[in-house]
């Protein structure tokens, strides 16, 4: 069951509509939950102004934030939204500035919203997407601006051929809060589970290798597992999806397929020289989403945002 207390809402200045603080209203009136709407800004003309004493600096700053926080005010008054908690904050990097407050303000949620792309079909995540997704230990979910509709699909991206404990943990967690939401939403959860193809390079170097019966265990295993997974959950097998491929593909495929509205999906918030030379499996996943992506991290997970 979802118990939200505190939804962080992050507003786009940029934008005349705010779809992630939409969908925190959604949620807020579904459980009860208050709203931060959050806005972090910075003037570029700042780092020039270094031959001024520090309290003049720190007056610039201050009328900056102080207008950005009237217009805040004025905005949500304008979209109707006046009884929600306003946070202006000055930093040049807002993924930290959202960090920090969703840490310290116990937010059990980040909401925020995904630029939308030039053929409308699908959206543009930003570096401050991708750092939150990789650093906030709190819950991110990147939206859309569109509805969530009663019925509507829910996908929990799982990996249930995994022997890792980790893993297995989150793939739990991953479908418990998929499950949670599907109650709150009155959608369908739909188990999404992709394995790898035979490696060809076995299939060359090794004569006596059958690639067919490989592939055939392989496949067998992950359904298998994917049964035991469902019925754990009182998933139907109708909304179990077990396709050969990389999830990059298997699973925004599915989501095409079943005109997905959100797919929940669990990030090991890899950092550092490994992210720049292996990558994230959840992130090449995100990247191909056209619809809401809820990550989620594994328990135990500690930001390396201080």
């Amino acid at each position: 069951m979802i118990e939200y207390k505190h939804i962080l809402a992050v507003i786009d200045a940029d934008r005349d509509n705010q779809p992630a603080l939409a969908r925190a209203i959604e949620l807020a009136n579904k459980t009860g939950a208050r709203i931060s709407a959050m806005l972090v800004v910075y003037d570029l003309s700042y780092d020039m102004t270094t031959m001024l004493s520090p309290d003049e600096r720190e007056a610039m700053r201050d009328a900056v934030t102080n207008e950005h926080a009237r217009w805040l005010a004025t905005h949500l008054a304008e979209l109707g939204y006046s009884e929600v908690d306003t946070v202006v904050e000055w930093n040049n990097r807002s993924y930290e500035a959202i960090i920090h407050h969703a840490v310290n303000s116990s937010a059990d949620i980040v909401i925020k919203s995904t630029r939308p792309h030039d053929d409308l079909a699908s959206v543009i995540f930003t570096p401050t997407d991708w750092h939150l997704l990789r650093k906030c230990p709190s819950p991110v979910l990147l939206v859309k601006d569109h509805g969530w509709p009663p019925g509507g699909q829910i996908i929990a991206a799982v990996n249930v051929g995994t022997e890792d404990e980790e893993h297995a943990n989150l793939n739990d967690k991953i479908t418990v809060i998929a499950n949670d939401y599907a109650n709150l939403l009155s959608g369908h959860v739909n188990l999404v589970n992709c394995y790898p193809s035979t490696p060809l390079n076995i299939a060359i170097e090794v004569p006596e290798f059958d690639a067919s019966t490989y592939n055939d265990a392989v496949k067998n295993h992950h359904l298998k597992q994917m049964a035991m997974h469902a019925e754990k959950f009182h998933v139907e097998g109708d909304h179990c999806y077990v396709k050969e491929g990389l999830p990059e593909k298997v699973i925004p495929y599915i989501a095409k397929e079943i005109d997905a509205e959100l797919v929940v999906i669990g990030t090991v918030g890899r950092v550092g020289l490994s992210a720049a030379l292996i990558g994230n499996t959840a992130e090449h996943v995100i990247d191909e989403l056209a619809c809401d992506v809820l990550a989620i991290k594994p328990d135990g997970f500690v930001s390396p945002i201080s």
